[in-house]
């Protein structure tokens, strides 16, 4: 499956997602895919990091083109409040986000 669809897909049915960034291996809930530079980035909350929680739940920006190794997980997860959908950084290049519901 396509890097794209998992994630449109992981957005849609909120299921967290692990892929690997840096060479570091992380669970991630993505929230919303979105447009800059012509490039796809997703901001997601960080779950899990090499097996461990964060110390603190954060909103983060991965470029999809270094996510590697995505696969889609069971693990469903509730939109968090640190995700604003009308941060004006999102506004007209919003490609698929979580329902705000």
């Amino acid at each position: 499956m396509d890097t794209n669809r998992i994630f449109f897909e992981a957005i849609a049915l909120r299921k967290c997602v692990q892929a690997t960034y840096n060479r570091t291996v992380a669970m991630l809930a993505p929230h919303i895919l979105y447009t800059r530079h012509d490039e796809l980035y997703l901001d997601a909350v960080t779950v899990e990091r090499e097996g461990q929680p964060p110390r603190e739940l954060k909103l983060g920006t991965f470029k999809l083109a270094g996510l590697k190794d995505v696969l889609i997980t069971n693990t469903p997860f509730d939109r968090m409040p640190l995700y604003d959908p009308k941060d004006p950084k999102y506004e007209g290049v919003t490609v698929f986000a979580v329902d705000p519901g």
